[in-house]
């Protein structure tokens, strides 16, 4: 988990390493793999671009927890010196992937879920997260910029530091960490995530509504979801 900065958009509340697609990533796909163009649409649903996504996924994890998904073996580089390059803007993602021919392993990314802000807000966001086993010899580290803290540690131990208050987490954090340590192993995790394409991911779009007097945010579902049936 990391820590995002206080003048930031979500105002130093902890989440999961990630950020959004850039242009760089489109001119990766010939790099990636496990996963085609085809492949990546249908189980992200959209009609193009899903390719773009699991490069993101892999980028935005390298620049801000130094974990790089993609065969290192041939690398003659300084990973932090790239790293940091790259979250300076002195470095680009395409060339540092062309260069060294990287393969983006692109199939060890489970995506499992698809979360947008209510359409009442202002600011419209579509988040999709996945899920990866942390690879063997490497350490997570957050980038120092726009990130202040990090944290590995156990969904139930940060979900417990959010409910006394000592960490701050979004909605879609919690429901996130719930999903997660509902399982028991990281081998019955990982075969969760890899179904959940299988089975069908659902677009989660909260609501706000008031009841009792007070804002609470409802899920597709539950009791007063606007347009739901009775």
């Amino acid at each position: 988990m990391v820590r995002r900065h206080a003048d930031s958009t979500f105002g130093a509340a902890y989440a999961f390493p990630g950020g959004v697609v850039e242009q760089d990533d489109a001119a990766v796909h010939e790099f990636c793999t496990g996963v085609g163009s085809r492949q990546a649409n249908l189980r992200l649903g959209v009609n193009a671009r899903g390719l773009d996504l699991y490069s993101a996924a892999i980028r935005e994890l390298f620049e801000e927890s130094g974990l790089l998904l993609a065969t290192t073996c041939r690398l003659d580089e300084d990973l932090g010196a790239v790293r940091d390059a790259l979250n300076k803007g002195t470095e680009s993602w395409a060339e540092f992937v062309a260069r060294n021919q990287l393969e983006l392993q692109c199939d060890r990314l489970h995506y499992f879920s698809h979360w947008l802000t209510p359409p009442t807000l202002p600011r419209r966001y579509s988040t999709r997260f996945f899920l990866a086993e942390a690879p063997r010899g490497q350490t997570a580290t957050h980038c120092g910029g726009e990130l202040t803290d990090s944290r590995w540690i156990s969904a139930h131990e940060m979900l417990e530091a959010g409910r006394t208050g000592d960490v701050e987490l979004h909605f879609p954090t919690v429901k996130t960490l719930e999903s997660i340590a509902r399982h028991k192993s990281l081998d019955e995790l990982v075969e969760w995530a890899r179904s959940c394409v299988e089975w069908g991911v659902t677009s989660m779009v909260p609501q706000i509504i008031e009841r009792d007097g007070e804002k609470v945010i409802v899920l597709p579902g539950e009791k007063d979801y606007p347009g739901a049936k009775s």
